[in-house]
């Protein structure tokens, strides 16, 4: 996780992320509200044994998105760092290997990394886990088509990954218009045996059946969630692992508190719940609890 020190609304990015606000406070205010979220959200999971890994932002690279990692890089099984090319220009000076440096004297092992940033050179983006979906147990990748996912793209990383790509279309409405969706992880979550979904969005019923086939198959419980709810950020959650190896679903309180209390227990149902208030990440950021961590899944050294 990335600690902000130049957190703002970007304006780069708003372009297509519909789920961005401008709070009017001055970008000073603006920061220490994202620092204070981000600083208890961490006290939060750590306290239920989640280990996580805090690096600080860096003044200089004036990147108001860095809060958000999980867009530039992602962290596999096999070793392999993937590095990703990305829509806006300033979220593209977020990308740092001191990172990886980190994580290796914390005892992970990087034996490779795929690049695609050259891609950015063709307009041609894919914004790692926002854009992608993985099923990691049952091989799979879910991607909701935008300007920040290209097919062709997504398709080569599924080939380099050797997984399944499940591909749709996701929208929103957007003052009366159906818009896409910036990124999948806004509308869809993943866990070991259900998954949390905004069918409202797949317009398409082909695709939405498609999408529903592919988890029903893998033995997932579909978690339906509405549009609004979406809105509140409740499609942005992730699953942890923390203390004796218990499963926690994380999100942020206004996600939590959209939920309905039959979703709430089905939820239950599967692991524990952790949330946190991330109010103004969210407003100025469109982006949630999910996107703040960018989960390690690579091997101990």
């Amino acid at each position: 996780m990335v600690r902000p020190v130049n957190f703002r609304m970007n304006e780069q990015t708003a372009v297509n992320n519909y789920f961005q606000e401008d709070p009017h406070l001055k970008n000073a205010e603006i920061n220490k509200k994202a620092q204070e979220e981000f600083d208890q959200f961490v006290k939060v999971l750590r306290e239920q044994g989640v280990h996580v890994i805090t690096i600080s932002d860096n003044l200089e690279r004036d990147t108001p998105d860095s809060i958000f990692p999980n867009n530039w890089v992602s962290f596999h099984q096999n070793g392999t760092v993937c590095v990703y090319p990305m829509f806006a220009e300033n979220r593209r000076k977020e990308r740092r290997e001191d990172i990886f440096e980190l994580l290796e004297d914390n005892g992970f092992q990087i034996d490779n990394i795929m690049d695609y940033t050259a891609a950015e050179d063709e307009g041609v983006f894919l914004e790692g886990t926002g854009s992608i979906l993985m099923d990691r147990v049952h091989q799979k990748a879910y991607c909701a088509l935008s300007e920040r996912a290209d097919e062709d793209l997504f398709i080569e990383f599924c080939e380099d990954f050797d997984c399944f790509p499940v591909i749709f279309h996701a929208n929103q409405t957007v003052e009366d218009k159906r818009l896409p969706i910036y990124h999948t992880n806004v509308m869809m979550a993943m866990a070991e045996t259900f998954a949390v979904i905004c069918l409202d969005s797949i317009d398409d019923k082909k695709e939405r059946k498609n999408v529903v086939d592919h988890l029903k198959m893998d033995g997932k419980e579909v978690i339906r969630i509405t549009e609004e709810q979406m809105c509140h950020f409740a499609g942005n959650m992730l699953q942890v692992i923390g203390a004796n190896d218990q499963r926690f679903m994380v999100m942020s309180t206004q996600a939590y508190n959209s939920l309905s209390d039959a979703q709430i227990k089905t939820i239950e149902k599967h692991c524990g719940i952790i949330h946190s208030p991330l109010d103004t990440i969210e407003t100025c950021g469109g982006g949630s609890a999910r996107c703040m961590m960018a989960e390690v899944f690579l091997p101990k050294a």
